[in-house]
């Protein structure tokens, strides 16, 4: 059963059918899957799960509220994986013997983070009843980008302003735009080239939108092309300052710091 965490008066009202949609989709492409998730952060304030798929209804609150995957790969940026969640000792405020029988079968656990606006975060999360498979780190990887529009669309159905509506569309082109620079020139994963402009946005105090603006444009040496219609992302200079170091340590191969 999927159920999707919102009522009458909340924002994301307007997607609630698709955002239980989209838990279906994932829960049925990947093998072994009993439970999926989406819950989402913003600013570093306290985690709210908006939908849940299955025995998630239940873990994944458990999660929010005593530690375990969804909580971890919010904080820190990272997929973050477990063959067993009630035996890993990460989490000791998970109790098995403390839940109802059907999360007897609950056994490996991901939770896959992305961007959704400037200063917001997401996790997807598969619960499945056997160890971790390589398929499913994939499944939740090409479904982030949706789930992050599908939250920009919610967001902006609630705000009913227009102008927000607009510069939320070019902070998430801004983003992925970085992303792609950032995952062709390293070959690396989309997860780690949102984490490299995260965690450069958080130790340069900038933003992560200005951030990614700033980088293509170093990259390109040229401005960067913005939704039409869109106010335009203008990096001030300590973003251009990080862009420039994060390209230097890209090229020297050497950690990233003010």
């Amino acid at each position: 059963m999927t159920r999707t965490l919102v009522d009458a008066s909340d924002r994301w009202k307007p997607l609630s059918q698709l955002l239980t949609e989209l838990l279906d989709r994932i829960a049925a492409e990947i093998p072994g899957c009993v439970g999926a998730a989406l819950t989402t952060g913003h600013d570093g304030g306290p985690l709210s799960v908006l939908a849940t798929h299955g025995v998630a209804e239940r873990l994944a609150p458990a999660e929010v509220r005593h530690g375990g995957p969804i909580a971890d790969a919010a904080a820190t940026g990272d997929v973050v994986t477990t063959d067993d969640l009630f035996a890993d000792p990460r989490w000791p405020g998970l109790h098995r013997d403390a839940l109802a029988d059907r999360w007897r079968q609950v056994r490996g656990v991901v939770a896959f983070p992305g961007p959704w606006d400037d200063g917001g975060t997401l996790v997807l999360s598969a619960v499945l009843d056997g160890p971790v498979g390589p398929e499913v780190r994939a499944v939740l990887a090409r479904y982030e980008k949706l789930t992050a529009d599908l939250l920009v669309v919610a967001e902006a159905a609630a705000a009913g302003d227009s102008a927000q509506v607009l510069a939320m569309l070019a902070s998430r082109a801004a983003i992925e735009q970085a992303k792609g620079a950032i995952t062709a020139l390293r070959r690396c994963g989309a997860d780690e080239a949102w984490n490299t402009l995260r965690r450069t946005s958080q130790e340069f105090n900038v933003k992560v939108r200005d951030l990614a603006v700033a980088l293509v444009e170093h990259l390109g040496q040229v401005p960067v092309r913005q939704p039409d219609g869109t106010i335009p992302i203008t990096p001030d200079h300590p973003a251009r300052d990080a862009a420039r170091q994060l390209w230097t340590a890209f090229t020297a191969d050497r950690p990233v710091g003010p």
